[in-house]
């Protein structure tokens, strides 16, 4: 089964679309169960992390148990990053680029531009960057994410970062 741009794209809005709306069990089905989910720091140098395992990050998750439990603590108020209440976000995906197919189009190497706006306690706040994506193709058919990057560029910023503004 070929992995389409169009597929590709659609994909990716619904998985930023699910966000927006707050649904986050619709939003981890785009998750694979060993997926990786990741945003990089910057370091004093200006250069992105490499190694989440023995350098800083923003985010780390190495499979999907972390993301759905990261997911359970903004449902259930027990959040440490004080993520209630939950700001509104908009996010925007441009510059979408297929990098690279497998030949029997299972796997996807993709790169895209994205910002989120978003609105808590009457503050606007943009965040922006570029994220780099791996997508398979699961056992029902239906693309799946396995590797998540994502680098943001407004690193400056007055609070604690979350799944909700990449």
């Amino acid at each position: 089964m070929t992995i389409s741009y169009d597929e590709i794209r659609d994909f990716l809005h619904s998985e930023q679309r699910a966000l927006d709306d707050k649904d986050y069990s619709h939003w981890l089905e785009h998750y694979d169960k060993s997926s990786e989910f990741w945003v990089p720091c910057w370091d004093v140098d200006g250069k992105l992390t490499e190694d989440p395992q023995s350098e800083m990050s923003l985010l780390y998750y190495d499979n999907r148990d972390g993301i759905e439990d990261r997911v359970f603590r903004i449902q259930t108020e027990r959040s440490s990053a004080s993520s209630l209440p939950e700001p509104r976000t908009q996010h925007m995906l441009s510059n979408l680029e297929v990098l690279a197919a497998s030949s029997n189009d299972a796997e996807a190497e993709v790169r895209y531009s994205w910002m989120t706006l978003s609105v808590r306690y009457n503050n606007v706040d943009t965040y922006f960057g570029t994220a780099f994506v791996t997508l398979i193709r699961g056992e029902d058919g239906k693309l799946k994410i396995k590797r998540k990057k994502a680098v943001l560029k407004n690193d400056y910023i007055h609070h604690v970062v979350d799944i909700y503004h990449l």
